[in-house]
């Protein structure tokens, strides 16, 4: 039996009553999740949708409590990080992240940045070793699949594209994506939203059929 993590972040819902309104990105995720459940209906899938419920964003008494040892913690400090605690159990058990994300400002939204920066901690998913010389971190983690949905308002942010040195979402989650133990990266990406024509149809279809047969292969394993 497999652990999936699935981790929406887009703003918008997938439940509105004007359709046009709805998440494209979740869309996909959740197409990509109902197929999984076709074939492994005993899987445990853990959903967060930090677009909904953001978590906190760190600051200085966060990163003093992270830096303080176990055994000298204060109760306020234990609190503060119960969250991150809550965050990477539900990382570790996962074989599988299913992360969906909107392109905002040709990044990620803020709230997915706030979960990586939760979950990126020294001595729960990182060590930090400065005899390994200029490269002094090392993931804890290993051997974890990253199914990564995106949408985009434009076009072109592939390798090669027009616009793949505007493209600071899928990059930036690959970098960080190392420090969840993820070996492996699948993408599937959805264009053209701003356009609302012919090409953007036709990007979402397509993004769903990958969904569904890339949860096939996967779930075949």
């Amino acid at each position: 039996m497999k652990t999936l993590l699935h981790i929406d972040s887009s703003a918008r819902k997938t439940t509105n009553s004007t359709p046009a309104y709805n998440s494209v990105s979740k869309s996909i995720a959740a197409t990509f999740l109902k197929k999984w459940r076709t074939l492994n209906n005993e899987d445990k899938i853990i959903h967060r949708d930090v677009g909904v419920n953001p978590p906190d964003f760190i600051n200085q008494d966060w990163i003093a409590a992270v830096f303080t040892p176990d055994d000298a913690k204060t109760d306020a400090q234990k609190a503060l990080l119960s969250l991150s605690d809550t965050l990477i159990s539900e990382l570790e058990q996962a074989d599988i992240i299913v992360m969906s994300s909107s392109m905002y400002n040709y990044g990620m939204p803020a709230a997915l940045k706030a979960w990586f920066d939760q979950v990126i901690r020294i001595h729960k998913t990182f060590t930090f070793d400065l005899a390994r010389g200029d490269f002094p971190l090392e993931p804890i983690m290993s051997g974890k699949i990253l199914v990564l949905i995106t949408s985009s308002g434009e076009f072109g942010f592939g390798v090669g594209d027009i616009r793949e040195k505007m493209n600071h979402l899928g990059p930036h989650i690959r970098t960080l994506s190392h420090y969840l133990g993820v070996g492996t990266v699948h993408e599937i990406n959805a264009e053209y939203q701003e356009f609302n024509d012919d090409r953007h149809l036709a990007s979402v279809k397509n993004a769903h059929k990958s969904a569904e047969a890339l949860a096939l292969k996967l779930a075949s394993r």
